[in-house]
């Protein structure tokens, strides 16, 4: 352990922790836009700054070593001019419409602005820039026009996905987030988890299944398991209303062990078939050709008299039982006991074995 003083506070932290890290730690806020814990470090985007007494720099404390008797200030005067001038460089070619943004309310670049009073940039010039918001995909939004460059989704296709689909196009003032070739989605190796989106701190990618639906304020999280397949990856649902309206990461390591927020593009975004007007919401029995409403006593009669009647007359391994991987382990625990305790015979398969 290391011991450092932070704000004026004595401050201990494992030797090999950056300052970020020693902040958070002992719970002192600095604001970050390209820092991820999930993502290697880039240091790009300067909105950690903080002040190492003796040093004639400024440091970026998410990339800079914590040592041993250093003292740092995460809100000097002189730091806090410099975070204004850097978010007026971050937003030099934002556009300021947050009103109409799906992240509204969710953005840290708007917080941040909030909170060191920052309303517009001084660094525009020449024509604003115009990305056209053209992808055809059906699952998320790229809006560059509101993007700053923080790198994180870039990362997050290398680092979490390693489908390497997005990178770096051009420099400077030019810069922005591209396909090789500049093309379409769909035409490169994404696979459309979602990563990028669930990292974005601005309303460059947000979804399209979502859009419209609600802000982040206006829906209650569940936190609850995804039905896909058998992995348990957890996922939020984002209800307003009593209805879902979207599904958001868990990325807290007690909330989401198995996926710490990482989904697939079904877990994120195919979720729409909870509200579909074509869901079963009570048991059907066929009568003469034609589907008729029951209770679920009266279909669990018919069901289990039935399979009765089969296994008198044909024997048990007339009978088969496929399960799927839409339910969880337990519920497939379940099935095969069934099949064998109860209707006697091994002919029990899963939808996924293949």
């Amino acid at each position: 352990m290391i011991t450092l003083t932070i704000n004026g506070k004595e401050v201990q932290t494992p030797e090999g922790s950056t300052i970020l890290e020693a902040c958070q730690q002992a719970g002192i806020p600095v604001p970050t836009l390209c820092y991820d814990p999930d993502l290697r470090l880039a240091g790009s985007c300067r909105m950690c700054l903080v002040e190492i007494k003796g040093r004639p720099l400024y440091a970026a404390s998410c990339v800079a070593p914590a040592e041993n008797g250093i003292i740092v200030e995460t809100e000097s005067p002189g730091i806090v001019a410099a975070r204004k001038v850097i978010l007026e460089l971050l937003s030099a070619r934002h556009n300021f419409n947050c009103q109409v943004c799906e992240k509204n309310g969710n953005c840290k670049l708007q917080d941040y602005c909030y909170q060191y009073g920052v309303k517009e940039s001084r660094f525009n010039y020449g024509e604003p820039t115009n990305y056209p918001i053209n992808d055809p995909n059906p699952f998320f939004e790229r809006d560059y026009n509101k993007c700053i460059m923080c790198t994180r989704c870039v990362r997050a296709c290398e680092d979490i996905t390693i489908a390497r689909a997005i990178s770096v196009d051009n420099r400077g003032h030019h810069a922005k987030i591209a396909t090789a070739f500049d093309g379409n989605l769909t035409d490169s190796p994404c696979v459309f988890c979602g990563q990028c989106v669930m990292v974005c701190p601005t309303g460059a990618l947000t979804s399209k299944v979502s859009a419209g639906l609600g802000r982040s304020y206006e829906v209650d999280k569940v936190l609850t398991t995804c039905s896909y397949c058998g992995t348990g990856c957890t996922l939020e649902l984002n209800v307003k209303n009593d209805r879902v309206v979207g599904v958001t990461s868990n990325r807290t390591e007690t909330g989401s062990p198995v996926n710490k927020g990482a989904l697939c593009v079904k877990g994120r975004f195919g979720w729409d078939f909870i509200n579909s007007p074509e869901r079963l919401t009570t048991p059907l029995i066929k009568e003469n050709g034609e589907f008729r409403k029951a209770s679920w006593d009266e279909a669990l009669d018919l069901v289990a008299k039935r399979l009765g009647e089969i296994k008198t007359e044909f024997g048990a391994d007339s009978m088969a039982v496929f399960t799927s991987a839409r339910v969880t382990n337990e519920e497939n625990y379940i099935a095969q006991k069934f099949t064998r305790a109860v209707l006697g015979t091994n002919n029990v398969d899963h939808c996924a074995r293949l």
